[in-house]
C-alpha cells in the first residue's frame, strides 16, 4: 500500500490477516506496518549501497505518544539522512545498545535463555549461585562490550585459594561472553576469557573403607533405636551406599520406578540421560521392608513430597559427625561403591553402567578390565556393603569387625 503517512491515514488503517505496510509517498523508506493484532509501528526501511545490498529495517516505535506519525516522520527523516552521508543507523543504534549492555544484564539473559532450557534444574541453581555471589558483585556493572581479559583474569586470581569454584566461575564467563557474540553484544572472536589458564585441581579420592562402613552402620543403628533421625534420612544413607545413585537421582525415586523382580530402578532424570540401574539382593531386601504411604520412596514430613535435600544433607552433618567421619561428603558414598566395584575385577563398561556415567573418563579411576555380569556385580558390592553394616549394628554386642587396612586416625 502507498500513501502519505498522515495521523488520518494511521487511525483508518484495519487490521488483515496478515501484516500490512504502508510505504510513504513523499519520504522514501518511510513506512507503516499493521499486524493483523492491531498493533502500529513506524519503521524506516532503507538500503546502504544501492539495490546491490540486501534492504536493512530500524523501528521508530509504535503509534502513539511519543510517535505520532508527525514525530515519526521527523526521526525517519534523521535517519535516512544518516543513510544518505553513508551512516548505517541500524548499526549505530546496535552499537548504543551493546555499550550500555552489561554484564548483569547478560548474566540474567544466559540464565533464562540457555542454563534454564539446556541444563538440569539443580545446574541452574548452582550457575545461578555463582552469578549472583560472585560475577555480579564483581563484574556486573561493567559494559559487556568494554570487559577485557584482564578484568576475568583478576577475578579469577581472586579466587586462587578456590581453584575449583574458581574455574566454575571461568567456565561460565567463557560460555555468557560466547554467547555475547552471538547476540551482536561483542565482536566474533573476542571471549575475554580466551587463553586465560585454570588453576590444576587436586582430585579428591575419598572412599570409605568396609570399617568405616561399620562405624557408619552403628551411627545409624543407634540414631534410629534412639529416634534422633527421620527414618527416611537413616534410609537415605543406607541407599545411597547401596546403590551408588547419585544425591538427587535418590531423592526423586518413586516406587513406580522399581521393579524388585528385575532388580532395577528407573532413573528418569539422570545426569547422563534416563536409564535403568541395576540393583542387587541387598538393596532389594531393603526396599521391600520400606514402607508404602507415599508415592516418594523417601518422603519428608510431607508424605506427599519427596524428602527434601537440605532436610538430607543437614541430618548428614550430623550422622557423619557422630561415625567420626567429618571428611565424608554424601557424594562418597557414590565413590565408596565405584571403588569396590572395580576391586572386584569389574570392567570399565561395566562401572560405568553401574554408576550410571556417560563416559568411561569417570569410570577409569575405580576399574581394572575385565569381565562380569553386571547384576553378579551389584551383588557383589552390595554383600561387601551390607556385611560391614551388619557388623557396625552388632558391634555393639561385642562382635569383631575386620578392616581393610589402616584406619583413618
Amino acid at each position: 500500500m502507498i500513501a502519505k503517512i498522515t495521523k488520518k491515514l494511521v487511525d483508518q488503517v484495519h487490521p488483515g490477516l496478515k501484516d500490512i505496510l504502508v510505504f510513504d509517498t513523499d519520504l522514501k523508506g518511510f513506512t507503516l506496518k499493521v499486524t493483523p493484532a492491531g498493533t502500529k509501528t513506524y519503521q524506516v526501511i532503507y538500503r546502504m549501497g544501492g539495490r546491490a545490498t540486501a534492504k536493512q529495517k530500524i523501528t521508530i516505535g509504535k503509534h502513539g505518544s511519543p510517535w505520532t506519525a508527525d514525530a515519526a516522520r521527523t526521526e525517519a527523516e534523521k535517519l535516512l539522512g544518516q543513510v544518505g552521508q553513508m551512516i548505517d543507523p541500524a548499526a549505530d543504534r546496535k552499537a548504543s545498545l551493546a555499550a550500555a549492555f552489561t554484564v548483569a544484564a547478560l548474566a540474567d539473559r544466559y540464565l533464562i535463555e540457555h542454563v534454564a532450557t539446556k541444563n538440569k534444574p539443580s545446574t541452574l541453581a548452582e550457575v545461578r549461585r555463582q552469578v549472583e555471589r560472585i560475577i555480579k558483585p564483581r563484574l556486573g556493572a561493567c559494559a559487556v562490550a568494554a570487559v577485557t581479559r584482564g578484568d576475568i583474569a583478576a577475578l579469577h586470581h581472586a579466587l586462587r585459594t578456590t581453584p575449583r569454584q574458581a574455574n566454575h566461575v571461568l567456565a561460565v564467563l567463557s560460555k555468557m561472553f560466547t554467547l555475547a557474540e552471538l547476540w551482536g553484544f561483542r565482536p566474533e572472536t573476542t571471549n575475554p576469557c580466551r587463553l586465560i589458564q585454570r588453576y590444576k585441581e587436586s582430585k579428591r579420592e575419598r572412599f570409605l573403607s568396609t570399617a568405616e562402613v561399620a562405624d557408619l552402620a552403628e551411627t545409624l543403628a543407634t540414631l534410629e533405636d534412639n529416634r534422633q533421625e527421620m527414618d527416611s534420612v537413616l534410609n537415605a544413607v543406607r541407599l545411597l551406599l547401596l546403590t551408588g545413585c547419585r544425591l538427587g537421582e535418590m531423592l526423586a525415586l518413586r516406587w513406580e520406578d522399581i521393579d524388585l523382580e528385575a532388580g532395577t530402578l528407573t532413573i528418569r532424570d539422570a545426569k547422563a540421560g534416563a536409564r535403568r540401574h541395576s540393583i542387587g539382593a541387598q538393596t532389594i531386601a531393603l526396599l521391600k521392608d520400606l514402607p508404602h504411604h507415599s508415592d516418594w520412596v523417601l518422603t519428608g514430613t510431607a508424605p506427599h513430597r519427596s524428602l527434601p535435600r537440605a532436610t538430607l544433607e543437614g541430618a548428614w552433618s550430623r550422622i557423619r559427625a557422630a561415625a567420626n567421619l567429618a571428611d565424608v561428603r554424601l557424594h562418597d558414598l557414590r565413590h565408596t561403591v565405584g571403588t569396590y566395584a572395580g576391586q572386584t575385577g569389574a570392567n570399565a563398561f561395566l562401572v560405568r553402567d553401574k554408576l550410571g556415567h556417560k563416559t568411561l573418563a569417570m569410570t577409569g579411576r575405580y576399574v581394572n578390565r575385565d569381565a562380569d555380569p553386571l547384576r553378579a556385580l551389584s551383588d557383589a558390592v552390595e554383600d561387601r556393603i551390607m556385611t560391614a553394616l551388619k557388623n557396625g549394628t552388632g558391634r555393639r554386642k561385642g562382635g569383631e569387625v575386620p578392616t581393610d587396612g589402616p584406619r583413618k586416625p
